[in-house]
């Protein structure tokens, strides 16, 4: 009942004019986010994204629900991804979802008004419905796809940090370096053993400083994989040496009963540096 062309093109005519009043009212005080940006390639690209929402959003009008929502969902994973929309708190997203959405109300009672008698109360309220039947669905789909792209963003952002935060360094052609510094929970230790077998792999190393003079303090379950990654480094062949434990981790060792008989042990990296092979 809601489907109805005459509607549809007044509408389409309408598409740029929604666009400048849309960024005309925006308010542009947010503290961070594309809508407070000044750049005006910035600028220009949020006012097409918006123009091809208009758009396709007037396909309500004439399209059936299914096909409808398909060719709706390219815009919906582009302006998903855009950088400057994953920098926007989706709070404001969402405000300007809705301000849209009133755009368009506004625009179906004019279209009512100018159009009196030819159309029944049942086919105007059919449009009001629509519209925000329809606004709903594509808020709840952008604010998942958003969130989707934001985690996998964050995630990516916090295995580079690991990845810097644990660095094999080569010293020579077989002897690397793994200072850690900061606090280590159970993902970094989880990543730490990981990566460092790898790297060490690759680098093809044969003897490997793990100093820890930077480290102040790790629990138990974390000094159980920093011991584990020393037993996995002697299986493939690397001989680590262990600078800078302070006496609380010691401690932590000894109390969960963990073995330093495959581990050289000294005090400062300075004399574990001196006592190899790097020193003669």
């Amino acid at each position: 009942m809601h489907r109805n062309n005459e509607l549809h093109q007044f509408l389409l005519d309408k598409t740029w004019q929604l666009t400048e009043d849309w960024y005309k009212n925006l308010d542009k005080r947010d503290p961070s986010g594309v809508y407070a940006s000044e750049d005006p390639m910035v600028i220009n690209s949020v006012k097409q994204q918006n123009y091809e929402f208009h758009k396709k959003f007037c396909e309500v009008f004439i399209k059936e629900e299914s096909s409808f929502f398909n060719d709706f969902e390219k815009w919906i994973v582009m302006v998903a991804q855009d950088e400057q929309h994953l920098g926007t708190p989706v709070q404001f997203i969402i405000r300007e979802f809705f301000r849209t959405q009133d755009q368009y109300l506004d625009l179906i009672d004019q279209f009512i008004e100018e159009h009196k008698d030819e159309y029944s109360k049942s086919e105007e309220n059919s449009w009001c419905r629509i519209t925000i039947k329809t606004f709903s669905k594509i808020i709840a789909w952008f604010t998942e796809e958003h969130n989707n792209h934001s985690q996998k963003r964050l995630q990516a952002q916090q295995e580079l940090i690991m990845e810097l935060s644990s660095p094999v360094i080569s010293l020579n052609t077989d002897v690397a370096l793994l200072p850690l510094v900061g606090d280590i929970d159970t993902a970094r230790a989880k990543f730490i053993l990981e990566n460092t077998l790898e790297q060490c792999a690759r680098l093809r190393v044969s003897q490997l400083f793990l100093d820890l003079s930077g480290v102040v303090l790790i629990d138990t379950m974390v000094a159980h994989q920093l011991f584990q990654l020393i037993n996995a480094l002697n299986l493939i062949g690397v001989k680590t040496t262990l600078s800078g434990l302070r006496p609380e981790i010691a401690r932590t060792a000894v109390q969960l009963g963990l073995s330093f008989e495959k581990v050289t042990i000294k005090s400062t990296l300075s004399s574990a540096i001196k006592s190899s092979k790097l020193s003669m």
